[in-house]
């Protein structure tokens, strides 16, 4: 087995203190970090999306799985070039104003990081002007929010609101998901619905390149 392989079924199985020992051996030997980035890390991240959208890992275990990646990604960021990360675009993640939920909020980062998308998470409770901050900072491809309350749903249109009146709605993409989401009320409010992490990916990756 290659050490590839390797540190991509330790991050699999969540061994963050494993991926980040066999990570640093893969740098002492010489491996080119771009080459442990794509053919070690993502790859692993890669396989842990395909065996969550097919119901064999679950949230926790992805989670696990991501902070394994992270552990590997902090000791070869200082030796990747800004040309050796194939951006896929940028993604500021929300969780809407009066929601404290962020179970689905990091989940969805995660994946979206280990599909290339740089990701900003603004974190929960996040009002509009604040989102509108970030938009106006980062330049981001797509907004994602996340709402788990029924009750909290309608700050998302408040949210989507706030970027048409900031005369921002025509230089980014909204994405919404979350629990008591639907494709009728994103269509609603003017977003685009994901049910899932791993169809926040897709929604994303196809909005990027549409």
């Amino acid at each position: 087995m290659s050490i590839y392989q390797d540190i991509a079924e330790n991050l699999m199985e969540g061994q963050t203190a494993q991926v980040r020992e066999l990570t640093q051996k893969a740098v002492d030997e010489g491996k080119p970090a771009v080459e442990i980035l794509n053919n070690a890390l993502l790859a692993g991240m890669n396989e842990v999306g395909e065996l969550f959208k097919e119901g064999e890992m679950f949230v926790p275990e992805v989670l696990i799985a991501a902070k394994a990646m992270n552990s590997g990604m902090e000791i070869i960021k200082p030796l990747l070039n800004d040309g050796d990360i194939k951006k896929a675009g940028t993604v500021i993640m929300a969780t809407v104003k009066g929601d404290l939920h962020d179970i689905g909020l990091n989940l969805v980062s995660m994946m979206l990081e280990g599909a290339g998308f740089e990701v900003i998470n603004l974190g929960i409770d996040t009002e509009p002007e604040k989102i509108i901050e970030a938009i106006k900072q980062y330049n981001p491809d797509i907004i994602g929010m996340s709402a788990m309350l029924t009750t909290t749903m309608k700050a998302m249109k408040e949210a989507v609101q706030a970027i048409k009146e900031a005369g921002l709605y025509d230089k980014v993409k909204v994405m919404v998901g979350g629990a008591p989401v639907n494709d009728e009320f994103a269509q609603q409010i003017g977003a685009h619905y994901s049910s899932d992490a791993n169809e926040a990916v897709e929604v994303a990756t196809r909005l990027v390149s549409a």
